[in-house]
Order: C-alpha cells, then sequence, then structure tokens
C-alpha cells in the first residue's frame, strides 16, 4: 500500500476538487429551493461521470424538494460501499445576499467561507478527490468495488425517504456506510463519528377561555399561565447522566394585554443517546395531555422522532481500519459520539457506519461575519482536503482487502 502515490495523487488532484466545490458553493441550494438543490446534483452528477459513475435522480418525498442523487460504480458487484453527502443547505438566497456570504477564499486565514463548504458540500468534494486518488494510486481496488455515492436533497430537516431509496438501491444491505459530514479536529487528534443521539420533538397546545382582563378577569381561563405551569418539569428531563437533552424552542400565545389569552403553545425537541432515556422522556410528554391545574385543557403531540444510530461493536471495528490508516500516517483518529442528527441515523442499519468523514471546518449554519470577529460564518480548511483522503483512501483500501 503506497501512502506516497496517494498522498501525490490528492495534492495533484486537489485544485481540481476546490474548483469543484468553488461551482458548488455558487448554487444557492437551499432545502426548498428545489431548483438549486437539483442543479448542485446535476453538476455532481457531470463532475462523477469520468470516474465511471452512472447517475440516477430520484424524487424526494417533502414536497417543494428537489431530487435525491444516485452514483453508481458496480465494478465486480455485491454489496456496496456508500458514501453519503447531501445536496442542500439551510440558507435561503435572501439569508446568502443579505449577508453577502459567497464563498470567500482567505489563504492567509488557512479557511475558505461560503455556504455548504463544510457542510456538505465539502464533503461531495473530499469523495471526489478520494475517489480520483483510489483510481490513481490502487486503480484495482478502484475498478473491482462496488461503489454508492449517495447525496440526499433534504437532509437538512431529516427525513427518512432518504434512507429508504437508498436502502432500496442495495438491496437492503451495504458493506459500510460511510457518511461525509464535517470532521473535526482538535488536541485528541482527528474525530470519526461513530454514534449519533435520538431526538423526539413534541408541541404542547393549551386551551383556556378569553375573557376581559379587567373586568371579568375571573371569569378568564388563561391559556399562557397553563403552559408556564409545566415548562419547567419539561425542561427538567435534561439529565446530563443519562446523556439527554431537553430544549425548549418556541412558545406562543395571547394577542393582546388586556384579554386573558385563550390559547398558547410551547414546541421542543428531546434528544438521547439511548432509546431508553428517549423514550422515558416521551413517556412523560404524552402524559401531559389533560386538563391543567387551573382549568386549561392541554394537548400533547410528538411532532417527529428519529431513532438514534447507536454505534457499537461493528462500528467500532470499523473505525479501527480508520485508525491504522491515521498510525499509518503519523495521525490519530478517535471515535466519537456526535448530538447532532445526519443520515447516518436512518442508514446505519444497512451496514457498519462510520460519520465525520468530511474535510475539516467550523460553523456550520452559520451566515453572519460581524467586525470585532465574535460572529463568523460556515467555513472549510482547504488544508484537511489532502490528509483526510488518504486517510479514507488507506482505511478503504483495507475494507476492499478485507478476506
Amino acid at each position: 500500500m503506497n501512502i506516497s502515490l496517494l498522498q501525490a495523487s490528492a495534492e495533484k488532484h486537489l485544485p481540481a476538487a476546490l474548483d469543484f466545490l468553488r461551482r458548488l458553493v455558487a448554487i444557492n441550494s437551499f432545502t426548498a429551493n428545489a431548483a438549486g438543490v437539483d442543479e448542485v446534483a446535476r453538476l455532481t452528477a457531470v463532475a462523477f461521470a469520468p470516474l465511471g459513475f452512472e447517475a440516477e435522480l430520484a424524487p424526494c418525498n417533502t414536497a417543494g424538494t428537489g431530487h435525491h442523487l444516485f452514483l453508481t460504480h458496480r465494478g465486480q458487484g455485491g454489496e456496496p460501499i456508500v458514501l453519503v453527502t447531501h445536496s442542500d443547505t439551510v440558507f435561503p438566497a435572501e439569508e446568502e445576499r443579505l449577508n453577502d456570504f459567497k464563498w470567500d477564499e482567505r489563504p492567509e486565514e488557512g479557511r475558505i467561507y461560503g455556504p455548504g463548504t463544510v457542510d456538505n458540500k465539502g464533503g461531495t468534494a473530499l469523495i471526489w478527490l478520494i475517489l480520483q486518488s483510489l483510481r490513481d494510486a490502487a486503480p484495482d481496488v478502484f475498478e473491482r468495488t462496488h461503489w454508492l455515492v449517495a447525496a440526499n436533497a433534504a437532509e437538512e430537516i431529516i427525513g427518512d425517504d432518504f434512507g429508504r431509496a437508498t436502502a432500496e438501491r442495495c438491496g437492503g444491505k451495504a458493506r459500510a456506510v460511510l457518511v461525509f459530514e464535517g470532521g473535526p479536529v482538535d488536541e485528541r487528534g482527528w474525530h470519526i463519528v461513530t454514534s449519533r443521539k435520538g431526538r423526539s420533538t413534541w408541541k404542547l397546545k393549551a386551551e383556556g377561555k378569553a375573557a376581559h382582563a379587567g373586568s371579568k378577569h375571573h371569569e378568564g381561563i388563561n391559556a399562557i399561565d397553563a403552559l408556564a405551569r409545566v415548562l419547567p418539569d419539561i425542561a427538567a428531563l435534561t439529565n446530563a447522566e443519562a446523556e439527554r437533552t431537553v430544549n425548549i424552542g418556541m412558545v406562543q400565545g395571547g394577542t393582546v394585554v388586556n384579554r386573558v389569552p385563550h390559547e398558547a403553545v410551547a414546541e421542543w425537541e428531546c434528544r438521547a443517546t439511548e432509546p431508553a432515556a428517549l423514550q422515558h422522556a416521551d413517556d412523560f410528554f404524552s402524559g401531559l395531555s389533560g386538563t391543567a391545574a387551573n382549568g386549561a385543557k392541554l394537548t400533547a403531540e410528538r411532532t417527529g422522532y428519529t431513532a438514534a444510530w447507536p454505534g457499537g461493536v461493528e462500528s467500532e471495528v470499523l473505525f479501527h481500519l480508520w485508525h491504522e490508516a491515521a498510525a499509518m500516517m503519523n495521525l490519530t483518529a478517535v471515535s466519537v459520539p456526535r448530538g447532532g442528527l445526519s443520515d447516518a441515523n436512518h442508514l446505519w442499519q444497512l451496514a457498519p457506519t462510520l460519520d465525520g468523514l468530511g474535510p475539516y471546518g467550523a460553523n456550520a449554519h452559520c451566515s453572519e461575519r460581524s467586525a470585532d470577529g465574535s460572529k463568523l460564518p460556515e467555513y472549510v480548511e482547504p488544508g484537511s482536503f489532502v490528509p483526510k483522503a488518504v486517510m479514507n483512501a488507506l482505511a478503504l483500501i483495507k475494507l476492499v482487502t478485507l478476506p
């Protein structure tokens, strides 16, 4: 296994990879901008075509979104290695214009700013760089392997139809699922994500009775007061020992201050590593429906659910290949959990799974830049592409050549 050949190839193709990234970033692909998401998918398909990948666009079941992209190189068949990215971002075109948020290369900082640079157009460009390097330095491995590059059209809203569509295209089973969300680097080493929390989202409605706040206050039933009595109990479900968090993210109610508010609503999310910890909270939330202490009617509704990716022995065995690859480069790879959601939550049952395999960057989902530097937009560090490409390529060679 010749590391120097992989290194030389990755360095050779880096300018083209960054140019590919620049063209991706120039396209607004906010999840609800279906035309932009599809344009990103078409550009990606064109970039991978010279590597022998056939493209398929599949509709996303979420209304108003673009198409999922599946790129296939069948090799000698068998179960595919699934390389996962996504075409959408969280930034509406108006936000990009308002904050002058666009491709902004700053060599003196070692950074490239722009929408999707690390989440996750940078991941797409890195997949391309890895496969180019493998074709140059390990052509036998590249050509015989069944590769499936899967790009979600709506990852930022975490629907589950992309997981089903991906499973259909690999017959319900894969050799490995590798997700190219950004991968941090710190004093411990290069992070490889081996598990993610699950999440439930909830809405609690309070129905009271309107009344004049002055002359008939005693006849009213205050819906806001009803919510205020239970919100502390909801927030108290946060438990560090159980690795569970509850975030009350929205509260609305009332119209004017001289009227007893007849309705109010609160929404929150709960995240937990262990399914039992999430279920414990969900059981409590569902039990909130009924009559509040002040007589208001409470109705609790679970509005969304994403199961945890628990990791486990198979993911750790797969991670060991990346740990060995990093060691061959005199680097350290570390296995880490992550609280955020990704496509790994929907795909891990297909095969042993790793995440965080993309380039290093920061400030995903941020577009503002302040004069004092306290706010910085999303960026990627181009210097992370070559080492991450080589690490991934070395580990993939190990995976493909396992008996």
